[in-house]
């Protein structure tokens, strides 16, 4: 019996870029860099991931403006200092098979970087009462909103001549253009700020800041919370839109996801106790609702640990692609070991203890396997 022949093994493409298989690794921060650079740590890292069988490889979390920064030990994708660093780890992966796409990030109000007067975190508008969120921030300017657009695409420029075969906006979670999608975040009264259309104009003019830069033949993804986590914020009635208009807009490829966190891991994108089947694949009918409207891949991530499951999802042309994260961490081979036909379940048990220990300073690693 050929192993291989499952439909997650088929050869496919987003836009021009040759993909070995339907299996992407998800944007993990490894908290592995070194005043923003790349580490021999995330090599070895980076080329176990590609060794592992994994088709496309999306990096961590890569601020494109020192104001979007969140940690200190995050890579940077800011100036072309960090170029040289970035093509060594583009060449390790392309080496082994693999392709790869920086994730393109800011903070926003959600910025960690060390304080400073000409360094404080900004955010779509400053809210004097928030229950989920305490520390300071400003409303960002005009001028600065436009400084953050001309920072994705110079991102984006720099990726490209890195070696990346694609980007990846970040959109979703806790962080920028989240802040400016959610009405809960961005109560703004001119043209950033009311509509729908509005809270998206960021996300477009991004996109076509990086078409100008980087050409029409080059991938550009984008990760998308549709729903937030918490009442009052983003509603998937509205997020489902988001994604099409997105879609509409030129984006090859859209990763669904949660938009602003709510309290408690059930609240976020990382959820906890993905013990069975009925609590794998969380966001399956979002990604089913909105790529029945798209003419673009859908990434499903989620909670996935169940090949089988994953499989029936691309028959049923549910997604296109299948995302995973925290699997990888503690079985970076485990997409080879389901081509050869071990076709067990992810290990991963997701305590989430391997991002309680990445906000205290330590580096990426299953905390079980270390036990």
């Amino acid at each position: 019996m050929d192993t291989t022949k499952s439909i997650l093994f088929e050869p496919t493409k987003i836009k021009n870029m040759d993909l070995r298989n339907r299996f992407v690794r998800s944007a993990t921060y490894d908290g592995c860099a070194d005043k923003n650079y790349v580490t021999e740590k995330q090599m070895s890292l980076y080329a176990t991931l590609a060794e592992g069988g994994v088709g496309l490889i999306i990096t961590g979390i890569t601020y494109v403006h020192n104001k979007g920064q969140i940690s200190k030990f995050q890579n940077a994708i800011s100036n072309d200092e960090f170029i040289p660093g970035l093509k060594r780890l583009t060449s390790a992966v392309h080496d082994r098979g693999a392709k790869i796409a920086v994730q393109l990030f800011h903070a926003g109000r959600e910025a960690r970087f060390p304080k400073s007067s000409d360094r404080v975190p900004m955010g779509p508008s400053f809210l004097e009462m928030d229950p989920y969120f305490k520390a300071g921030y400003h409303t960002i300017t005009e001028d600065e909103i436009w400084e953050v657009v001309r920072a994705f695409g110079d991102g984006a420029k720099r990726a490209r001549e890195a070696g990346f075969d694609a980007v990846q906006i970040h959109a979703a979670h806790a962080y920028l253009l989240s802040q400016f999608l959610s009405p809960y975040t961005n109560r703004r009264q001119d043209e950033w700020g009311g509509s729908l259309e509005n809270r998206l104009r960021i996300h477009r003019e991004i996109y076509w800041d990086i078409r100008q830069k980087v050409g029409e033949d080059y991938p550009v993804l984008i990760k998308i919370g549709v729903q937030d986590g918490f009442p009052g914020g983003l509603e998937f009635v509205e997020g489902k839109l988001a994604a099409k208009y997105l879609a509409q807009s030129g984006f090859d490829a859209l990763e669904i996801s949660q938009g602003l966190r709510g309290v408690g891991s059930e609240n976020t994108e990382f959820r906890t106790k993905i013990n069975d089947l009925s609590r794998e694949a969380y966001y399956r009918n979002w990604c089913r609702e909105i790529k029945d409207q798209v003419d673009v891949p859908v990434m499903m991530v989620g909670g996935l640990r169940t090949f089988k499951l994953m499989e029936e999802i691309i028959q049923n042309k549910e997604a296109d692609f299948i995302s995973v994260s925290r699997p990888l961490i503690r079985e970076p081979g485990i997409i080879n070991d389901w081509k050869r036909g071990d076709r067990h379940r992810a290990k991963c048990i997701s305590c989430n203890e391997c991002f309680e220990s990445l906000l205290k300073g330590k580096t990426l690693g299953c905390v079980q396997d270390m036990r």
